[in-house]
């Protein structure tokens, strides 16, 4: 029978779903699917203040912040709004030898109708009516050391290229230089293209040239040419209308162009020196850094106006006395010429610990932070003591000194561990008794268990020279052994290493072992502890900083500057067509302190640069002659870093150095200087050997010294080795018996004990050794930074036997 219809249903065709929960909150899953696998945009995130913000709030904020972007525009370019407003120091600097910077600045200023006199180097001033602007052009000859001294005083840099000549190694040194010191706004010409033929040939070779400019600046949109009137017209207006980007070290202080300088009619008078303040304002109290002339304290600041002929005639009224506008005078507060702490604060504490640790018998080797196996522990066997025949060890205890007669065969030596001496002769087998031992010597057997098998015959001395002669003079790699052990010496057969390696110290850990600082008192430098020591660097950096802005002359302002104690001897040397800066130190910077830079070797610089070389620094405003330390960089535990030997291309140190203090992250350069010789009788007067960043400085850094004494496996027992070569006698093995040996190839042991007098040794190892392994020691000393010296210009054509000469002014 057929079922009932009313009893049938049908499955329903669609699915419904339910209502979903009404919350704020939204699972993860709910994101997934209403995301539908778009991924958000972090640059564009809001912060919850942001999202609770209405939208006339958002409003706000963002016409806040473009009104505080329109001051800080303002502020940047008032100083060169105004009559009075400061010029635009624009450098011109030819890159090629038919360069000619004089040629450029009149092509640029007739383009706006300004007909003037332009030097062939020196400062030139001018007017520009037609943007209300002033320029002032540092007109400038291939002179590296004139490029550089305007460039970090720039607003504007012209690179002067040529269409015939490609720029030479002089010039690319420039460029180079120029912009590792800092570069604010570049500009780049070119001179003499119409006189290339045929004229379609002109667009490529623009195009060559900005292929050029832009692999040492991709910001470089165009090459200018100079021949078109309508191009220098243009550059003209992007000089006086650009916003320059200045460049960030500069900004922190106070610097400016000298225009003039006045030098005194006799020795009472101050030497004044001219020009328009820019940066931070200059404060009295502050010392100035004067070219390559040192520093000097500022006397007082005077206003030195720019008037128009009808308020000159106006001032001509006017007493002298009383046209002088006085600015600016040092308070009691002025920095003082002290370099180094006063000599007061060396303690007679110190004094005394000094020559405690410098008069202390020290017995071995010092390891950390302790001197292992002296005094009382001399790390020699025990002498046996004489004890009743069937002692056991708990009983020998109890005897406390050698109390029994040496005679008859009722004793046996017992040594302070309880042990029975090996030095007597094995038992026969029927038990007879009554053997005397032989007394212990270096050439008695050993202490140890197992050690008779391993005794050497100590061999005579032509012997022993001729074969460590032949072990010296084994055909190995040298290149691929240095790379191994790469601080790998050799000791002479006649040296004790106890007395030549006496500075040297074990480190269990280079990164995390204790460096005991005082047993370098003996040795630091005499002025060490009168150094500046910055305990907080971050803190008292922003201190500083924070000072130099508030008052003082304000920028824009041109002003006479009297300076204190300048030596007359500088106005031979001065010259008014070189460009001479002014750059206002801050607080501390006259005082000497451990100096470290980040330094890396230039890519163009393919030989590898030896620590403590001579070399011409460039730090901001000064320069000076260095022997720097090499050490590793990061950061350690125990502020112990391992020095090098060398900087191998490719690769990047610390370099450390004792010099005038310096604030901030300030860019350094690095120049080798060059010898005229035969090969090469006119050479580049610098070669740039690198770059780098000043540092923290820190006296606390210790630099430490790695050498390490290799010895041969001579006879190897599994673990036990009798190892030779690395002494020469029993009392330096005794010495640095404490230090731990290790094998190139990943062993590591510990000195056992001493055989003979030739410096062999038993040694055991956590392994097995291979035959061709070597065995190592390694031990350390601190080194202590060089003195850097004030770097004079006449230096760079001194002959060949004044490189190594010593000036001794010392910074």
């Amino acid at each position: 029978m057929a079922p009932s219809a009313q009893s049938h249903s049908h499955r329903s065709t669609t699915k419904g779903t339910q209502k979903g929960f009404k919350s704020r909150k939204a699972t993860k899953g709910a994101l997934k699917e209403i995301a539908k696998g778009k991924l958000a945009d972090l640059s564009h995130r809001k912060t919850p203040h942001q999202q609770m913000m209405s939208k006339f709030d958002r409003r706000n904020q963002n016409k806040q912040k473009q009104l505080n972007k329109h001051k800080e525009h303002l502020r940047e370019t008032n100083v060169f709004a105004g009559r009075d407003g400061a010029p635009r120091i624009v450098a011109v600097i030819p890159l090629c030898e038919d360069g000619d910077a004089a040629a450029a600045v009149r092509l640029l200023s007739g383009s706006l109708d300004i007909e003037t006199e332009v030097p062939e180097e020196g400062l030139l001033r001018t007017d520009i009516d037609r943007f209300k602007q002033k320029v002032q052009y540092v007109v400038l000859k291939r002179d590296l050391v004139a490029c550089l001294d305007a460039g970090r005083v720039s607003d504007f840099v012209i690179f002067i290229l040529s269409p015939d000549q490609e720029v030479d190694a002089l010039g690319e040194l420039i460029i180079r230089s120029v912009e590792s010191q800092g570069l604010s706004t570049l500009m780049t010409v070119v001179q003499g293209l119409d006189k290339v033929e045929p004229a379609k040939r002109r667009p490529q070779v623009l195009a060559s040239l900005k292929s050029y400019v832009t692999h040492f600046h991709p910001d470089q949109e165009k090459v200018h040419n100079l021949d078109s009137r309508q191009e220098c017209a243009n550059l003209m207006r992007s000089l006086c209308t650009t916003t320059p980007k200045g460049v960030r070290w500069r900004e922190d202080r106070s610097w400016m162009l000298v225009d003039d300088v006045q030098w005194p009619e006799n020795e009472q008078n101050n030497v004044v020196l001219t020009g328009v303040v820019r940066g931070k304002g200059l404060k009295a109290d502050r010392l100035v850094q004067v070219g390559d002339w040192g520093d000097f304290q500022i006397e007082k600041i005077t206003a030195a106006p720019l008037a128009s002929k009808k308020r000159r005639q106006d001032e001509m009224t006017v007493d002298e006395s009383d046209a002088e506008n006085l600015l600016d005078t040092p308070t009691v507060d002025q920095d003082d010429m002290a370099d180094l702490a006063p000599e007061e604060i060396m303690m007679d504490d110190d004094i005394d610990a000094t020559m405690s640790v410098a008069t202390s018998d020290k017995r071995g080797v010092l390891l950390d932070d302790h001197h292992y196996f002296s005094d009382d522990q001399t790390h020699m066997p025990a002498k046996p003591k004489r004890l009743p025949k069937g002692t056991s060890a708990y009983q020998a205890a109890w005897y406390l000194g050698d109390n029994f007669s040496d005679s008859g065969s009722d004793y046996e030596d017992v040594d302070e561990q309880g042990d029975f001496s090996m030095g007597a002769p094995a038992l026969p087998q029927d038990g007879v008794e009554g053997f005397a031992p032989r007394e212990p010597t270096e050439f008695a057997p050993t202490e140890y268990a197992k050690s008779e098998m391993f005794l050497d015959p100590t061999p005579d001395d032509e012997a022993e020279a001729e074969q460590l002669a032949a072990f010296r003079n084994r055909n190995v790699d040298e290149a691929e052994d240095d790379r191994e052990f790469p601080d790998e010496i050799e000791l002479h057969p006649h040296v004790l290493a106890r007395e030549r390696l006496l500075k040297y110290r074990g480190l269990k850990s280079l990164r995390e072992s204790h460096w005991e600082e005082a047993e370098d008192r003996a040795y630091e430098p005499e002025d060490w502890r009168r150094l500046l020591q910055v305990p907080d660097y971050k803190s008292t950096r922003s201190q500083v900083t924070r000072e130099a802005l508030i008052g003082g002359v304000p920028a824009g302002t041109r002003v006479h500057i009297h300076l204190r104690n300048v030596p007359t001897s500088l106005q031979s040397s001065y010259n008014p067509s070189r460009p001479l800066n002014l750059f206002s130190l801050l607080r501390h910077e006259h005082k000497r302190a451990v100096l470290n830079f980040n330094f890396t070797l230039s890519s163009d610089y393919t030989t590898a640069v030896k620590a403590k070389q001579e070399m011409i620094m460039q730090c901001g405003p000064r320069r000076f002659v260095i022997k720097p330390l090499f050490s590793q960089g990061g950061n350690t535990s125990n502020d112990v870093h391992k020095f090098d030997r060398f900087l191998h291309p490719g690769q990047s140190t610390i370099a450390t150095f004792v010099a005038p203090m310096t604030w901030g992250s300030v860019p350094a350069l690095f120049f080798k200087r060059n010898i005229s010789s035969e090969e090469d009788p006119s050479p580049l007067p610098l070669t740039l050997l690198g770059t780098g960043t000043s540092m923290a400085p820190s006296s606390s850094r210790v630099i430490a010294k790695r050498i390490i004494l290799t010895g041969h496996p001579y006879k190897i027992h599994k673990k036990l080795v009798t190892i030779r070569y690395m002494f020469f006698n029993r009392e330096d093995v005794e010495w640095f018996k404490a230090l731990q040996l290790w094998t190139k190839r990943g062993r590591s042991g510990f000195i056992k004990e001493s055989l003979g007098t030739h410096g062999y040794f038993k040694a055991t190892f956590d392994g097995k050794i291979n035959p061709q392994d070597s065995v190592g020691v390694s031990l350390y000393k601190r080194m202590w930074p060089r003195n850097a010296r004030v770097w004079k210009p006449e230096e760079l054509v001194a002959g060949e036997g004044d490189v190594a000469m010593e000036v001794d002014t010392v910074v």
